[in-house]
């Protein structure tokens, strides 16, 4: 009788291993589309969490902004010194700023800030979003009216969806400017005359692609902090797991995201 009850309790334990992972994956995919057209749906509904948007904006942008700017300086630096001994065996050194100037706009501006961001900004929304969960925060919420999902999710995905892309342009900003340093070092070149080198070899495509792919990293990163930490199981265990996987997910997806946007940028240039 009582093996009866434990069966008829619990069907999905009699099926395969492979199945059971088959059904949790598309149970997730699923999960995760319905979090996804409900932020879209509170995106445009009322009452609008200005004040709280401009804060969250504050906290992903500024507080980011001392680690951006030595990673991008550094990065400047790193790029133009890696890449001078391979110029050097064919003469061709005075290309370096060009060569600079279409790694760093094009991959390495967007893809640097993404991936700080998604360690920095990913797993704190992670962390902060699931410690409200463990400590029912989130329901004490809804008790007082207020609609958490609008208030912790929506103002943070427009955050970093809006923060990125100008956390990108300083990125490749600084690089630049790190770049040069090492340039003028070793070539004595001028700030005007690499300017001009910079700006001759980059399109109006490049810029655009590059704000297109920081947003949809900044949304990303967002949205998958807020989706793991909406969702963390109870307990302190749970807040750092929601952390974690808000940072793997977020960079595993950024590259995946970089790896299409590629594809269609060179499409659209070879067009």
């Amino acid at each position: 009788m009582q093996s009866d009850v434990n069966k008829s309790a619990s069907p999905s334990s009699n099926k395969p291993f492979l199945t059971r992972r088959i059904d949790s994956f598309f149970a997730t995919i699923t999960d995760v589309a319905s979090f996804n057209a409900r932020f879209f749906r509170e995106l445009v509904l009322p009452p609008y969490e200005f004040k709280e948007i401009v804060r969250q904006c504050y906290e992903v942008g500024y507080r980011s902004l001392l680690l951006i700017s030595v990673t991008g300086f550094i990065t400047g630096i790193v790029f133009t010194n890696q890449s001078r001994p391979s110029l050097a065996e064919f003469g061709a050194t005075s290309w370096l700023p060009k060569l600079i100037a279409i790694a760093i706009i094009r991959a390495l501006g967007p893809l640097v800030t993404a991936l700080i961001a998604a360690g920095k900004v990913g797993s704190s929304i992670g962390a902060e979003l699931g410690s409200m969960n463990v400590t029912e925060q989130i329901d004490a919420m809804e008790v007082s009216g207020t609609d958490p999902f609008k208030f912790l999710v929506v103002s943070r995905v427009i955050a970093t969806s809006f923060t990125i892309p100008l956390l990108t342009m300083y990125t490749i900003f600084v690089a630049l400017i790190g770049a040069y340093i090492n340039v003028n070092v070793n070539e004595q070149t001028s700030f005007p005359s690499f300017i001009q080198e910079v700006f001759g070899a980059i399109t109006y495509l490049d810029i655009f692609a590059s704000v297109i792919k920081s947003f949809v990293f900044g949304y990303t990163i967002g949205m998958v902090g807020c989706y793991k930490g909406y969702h963390s199981s109870k307990g302190t265990e749970g807040v750092g797991k929601a952390a974690n996987s808000s940072v793997v997910t977020a960079m595993f997806l950024v590259f995946m995201e970089e790896l299409l946007s590629l594809q269609i940028v060179s499409a659209l240039r070879a067009s």
